[in-house]
Parts: structure tokens; sequence; C-alpha cells
């Protein structure tokens, strides 16, 4: 077995190759390596073969070309399966840290399996570096468990930082929107965990458990914002199995008492994951379908990567109190003409994690919480996570497969021209306002029935006892051109709505007929009028010039909201019905584009 990750003792790796024309028929093990595979090539074929716990760039054509091995493992179980000696390793070869005063090395950057490896092993052959960082945590060895060190003096091989782009930004911000103040994080490496760390600047008292730690950890703890003082598991530490990044990171690692290195039984253990209350597991994927099944190991029916500790983690954060797991991915690949959202997966795709586990899925569209959806509604809630130009299709395949309504509607709008804002109340309380989605369909439709039979009247301007499935789905069908819609709910994640506003603009004379209406038990709170104000500013955004409204004489709230808006007004009585006219202006502070997310407090 050779060690792990950026730990991967390159100048034995070269020297087995190298001066290894004595050697036949011997099998390579490891987990991802950063450094050059020479045994992997065809010319070595007697000598070597390759067996992939986890498939890296170094390897992957190996395998895929049949030759190299792939042993799908969790990565929790991996230092069972090597103790147990189900895969015997014969040979450990590490790199480690030099002795200390007390004659033990560290094993640096990467314990993951390699302990257990040391432990099964027969023979131990370690390059002593001292570029190694000296971690803390179960990283320690006595030089007596060593039966050879080889004296080397060379940089330990580093993994660039991936800064985020626009695209893993939008992402990262999404799922930061599901993390509270003193959770426990997990995240991976590359664009999207950075992207998803960088946006978590405005939370408190973070803590870190993972199986892997990168770069844009530094910063957060740097910051003040990852104390790890709220961890209900090691409290205070940063845990994690192996380190990869920048010579930064491993300068700071280094005899840092802060960073607990844990082998992977320990830190992807989904039971001791569990421990940490508010546990939230980022993880990312090759593509997900609209039942929520997530392929994270094959593309285009070929093995790329391997099962790692995906599932350890999803099932640890769905376990822990106030966990929450979350697969996080882009829209698309191969520059937008491949969905990675997806009807249904193709010949050889490979489901790592199960429809049943999943919870979170966030593309750079939005949020999907799929925990007790229907394929229905998963289906429905998914396509708002595509791409605009591959939506059409994901709903003409569902429709084929039953998924969804034969007459389901599907909504064509594009990125946000209004984003997800947080609203204070005055009596504190959060409330957030967003689009209204198509698949919100449920969630409206229930919003109408807890309504009273006066907010129906003074909404519909008529008594109404039903709101078929029908009816709801119009009023939840929109385009950027036609009309537009917010919603009211009581944080990010709820199903249940507190309120709604629609316009549906006119093309003759470019107005456009707008209603809101709040449930019963929220009145009085400074929904309606926030709402109001927010649909004003999408409207003059899509170039809506005004709105129209009819008004019952009784609806006292809503003729004070108008009253309370600033707008001009223009009105006629006629039959105990208000007619208004209210032109938007543009000069209105009120109408300007405001931050996303922003904090801003409720109007009287």
């Amino acid at each position: 077995m050779i060690g792990s990750g950026a730990a991967e003792p390159t100048q034995l790796v070269d020297a087995l190759v190298r001066d290894g024309e004595h050697l036949a028929d011997n099998e390579i093990v490891h987990l991802l390596t950063l450094g050059p595979a020479p045994y992997v090539r065809p010319e070595f074929s007697a000598r070597f073969r390759h067996a992939a716990f986890f498939i890296g760039p170094n390897v992957r054509g190996a395998v895929q070309e049949g030759r190299a091995d792939f042993i799908p493992v969790f990565l929790s179980e991996l230092p069972r399966l090597i103790e147990s000696r189900r895969v015997p390793i014969d040979v450990a070869l590490l790199q480690v840290s030099p002795p200390d005063a007390h004659g033990y090395v560290s094993l640096g950057v990467s314990v993951d399996i390699v302990r257990a490896a040391v432990a099964a092993a027969r023979l131990v052959i370690a390059e002593v570096n001292p570029r190694m960082p000296r971690t803390h945590g179960d990283s320690f060895l006595p030089v007596a468990d060593i039966d050879w060190l080889v004296a080397v003096d060379c940089p330990v091989l580093e993994l660039p930082f991936a800064a985020p782009d626009a695209v893993s930004a939008a992402i990262g911000e999404h799922v930061a929107g599901l993390v509270p103040d003193g959770a426990t994080l997990q995240t991976g490496i590359g664009e999207i965990p950075n992207a998803v760390l960088q946006a978590l600047g405005n939370k408190h008292d973070l803590g870190m458990h993972t199986e892997m730690l990168s770069d844009a950890v530094i910063d957060l703890v740097q910051s003040g914002v990852l104390t790890g003082k709220r961890k209900t598991l090691l409290p205070g530490k940063v845990v994690t199995s192996f380190v990869m990044g920048t010579r930064r990171l491993y300068d700071w690692v280094d005899d840092n008492p802060a960073v607990e290195m844990r082998p992977s039984d320990f830190t992807n253990d989904p039971m001791v994951i569990a421990r940490n209350d508010r546990m939230v597991a980022v993880n990312s994927a090759l593509a997900v379908d609209l039942t929520g099944q997530v392929a994270a190991d094959t593309l285009n029916g070929a093995f790329f990567s391997g099962i790692g500790g995906q599932v350890d983690f999803v099932r640890g954060a769905a376990r822990s109190k106030g966990g929450k797991s979350v697969i996080a991915l882009r829209s698309t690949a191969r520059s937008g003409q491949v969905s990675r959202i997806q009807a249904t997966f193709g010949p050889g795709a490979g489901v790592v994690t199960s429809r049943g586990d999943v919870r979170y899925v966030v593309t750079e569209y939005g949020i999907a919480d799929l925990w007790g959806k229907s394929v229905r509604e998963r289906s429905v809630i998914l396509m708002e996570l595509a791409h605009p130009e591959h939506r059409r299709e994901l709903m003409t395949e569902a429709k084929l497969r039953k998924y969804v309504f034969q007459d389901q509607r599907q909504s064509v709008v594009t990125p946000d021209v209004v984003r997800p804002e947080v609203l204070l109340l005055k009596d504190g309380v959060a409330v957030h306002i967003r689009n209204l989605r198509t698949s919100d369909e449920r969630a409206l439709q229930d919003l109408f029935y807890r309504l009273s039979d006066d907010s129906v009247y003074q909404r519909f301007l008529c008594h109404k006892v039903r709101h078929s499935r029908e009816e709801i789905a119009m009023l939840a069908d929109f385009t950027d051109a036609a009309n537009g819609a917010l919603v009211a709910t009581g944080n990010q994640e709820s199903e249940e709505l507190l309120g709604v506003a629609r316009y549906d603009r006119d093309s003759v004379t470019n107005y456009a007929d707008f209603a809101v209406v709040v449930r019963d038990d929220w009145h009085g709170r400074g929904i309606g009028s926030a709402l109001f104000e927010r649909l004003g500013r999408m409207a003059l955004a899509r170039g809506v010039r005004g709105f129209t409204a009819d008004v019952l004489v009784t609806n006292g709230r809503m003729l004070a909201m108008l009253n309370r808006s600033g707008h001009q007004l223009n009105s006629e009585l006629a039959a105990g019905v208000q007619h208004f006219e209210i032109r938007l202006d543009s000069s209105d502070p009120s109408l300007e584009p405001q931050p996303p997310l922003a904090s801003r407090p409720a109007e009287p």
C-alpha cells in the first residue's frame, strides 16, 4: 500500500518502478494519491496490478482501460478491511516527519487508512522528510514500528487552491444559507467546497469534522468564524483524516494542537459523525436523477472516482441532532451541453447515494429539499435546479415515465431579478422572501385553505370553498415576460407559505394587475407591505409601467398598505370596489435593487 494524498512517498514509488525488475505479480493499493503512478503504465503490467480504493486522475485511464481494478468500499470501512486482511497488506510505503525527542514520527498530512496499513503490514518502509508537517491527534508512530527509514528532503506534494467562479460562488451562497450558527461542517476539496467555506464569513462558532482539509479552512479559523466552541464532540478541535492543499496549509497544521488527525474509521463512522450536533455534510456529485439518486463515482458509464466518504457523512449528518446533508453540484457539464440533473441515469452509471438517503440538493439555481417528497414532487423541484435550457427536455422525459402529471406546468423563469432576502419583523422574527416556484403548488394550495372566509373573499372577490389543483397550477405558473410572484416563508427551508404576491401584465397597457394575501395569523406584522414593495421592484426591473388592483372597501388592511406605500394612487369607487392605478416610478428609492440576503427591518 502506498501512502495517501499529499503524503505519497514519491521517491519510494520511483525506486519501486526503476529498480523493480525482479518483481512480479505485485498488487498496489491506495486511496487518491497526488503524485505520479508509473506502476500503471502498460509496460509494467507483469510486475504490478493496481487496485484503487478511490480513482484519482493518475490511475483513471488504467482503470477505465481494464489495466487496473476498482474496489468499491465506504471509507469508514477501509481500515477494518485492511486490519481483517480481507485486503492483505504485506508492505506499507509511507512518508513521515522526523522523529521527536521521544522517538515518535508523525504520519503528517495523511492518517486516514495509513495507520491501519502500518498495523497490518509485514514490512514498513518510510521516507523521513523534514518538510512533512508534524500533526497532532492519532498521527504518532514509534520509530520502532518502521522497518526501514529513507532520508529525503523534498517538497510535500501540493494541490493548488481552486478559486471559485461565479457558478460555484452561487452554489456556495445557497449552501451557506443552510448552515446555522454553531454547526459542525464536513466539506471536500475543490471549487464548490471552497465557495461554500468562503460564503460562511457571517456565521458564528462553526466547527469542523471532516475526512479532508483544504486551504479554505484557514481563513475561517483566523477570522474567528470557525472556533469549534459549540461542537459536541471534541470541542475546539478541527478533526480530519487527511490534509491536502498548498504549503500555506501544511505550515498551518504543523504542530497545531487545534488540528486533530484521526483514522478514517473514526472520522467517517456515521455513529461518530452523528455525535456532532448540527452536523452539516456537503458533498459533490457527477449527476442527480429526478428521483433523487446520486451518481458520484461513474461518468459516461465508466468508473471515475469512488464511493469515498459521501454515504458515511450523508447518513451521519442525517442522524445528528439538527443535522443536514447536502449534495452540491453544477447544473451542467461540458460547457452547458449536458445536464447534471437527469431524468434517469444511462447504462453503466452507478448510484453511490440512494434516493432514500438524499436530503438537500443544491445547484446554482437554488435548493431542493427532498425529504418526505414523492417522486412527482422531487421531479418538479429538481427540474427547477436544472439549467433552463434543459428543463423542457426533462419535463418531457418525466411525463413519459409518469413521474409527474401529464398536464404538469413548468416555470421558464430565468435566475431571480429579486434575490432571496431575509426580512426582520418588528418582534425580531426572520421571514424569508423569494420567488414563487412551480414546486410550491402544494404549499400555495395549503396557504389558501388556511385563509379565513373573509380573507378568501377579499383576495378573490367571491366566496370559495375549494382551491383545485388546476387552479393552483395556473397561479404557480409564470414567465418573466408576463408575470411574476413572490412568497414569504418562515425560514429558508420552510414548506409553509406565510404570504404570496403576484402580478399579471397586460401586454397592451403594460400595466399589471396585482394581488397580495397573507395568512390571517400573520396579519399586521409587515409581511404584506414587504411583499408589495419587492413585487414592485421585480415588476419595474422587468419593464412594467405600473400596477392595477380592485380592492373591496371593506378590505381595510389592503387599503392601509397602499396608502402607506408612498406611491401616487389614482382610484375610482364603484359598487363597493375601489379600482387603483399605481405608477411605478424608477426614482422611488423603495424600488431600487437591494443586495441579496440582506437583513432589513419590516415596515410598520
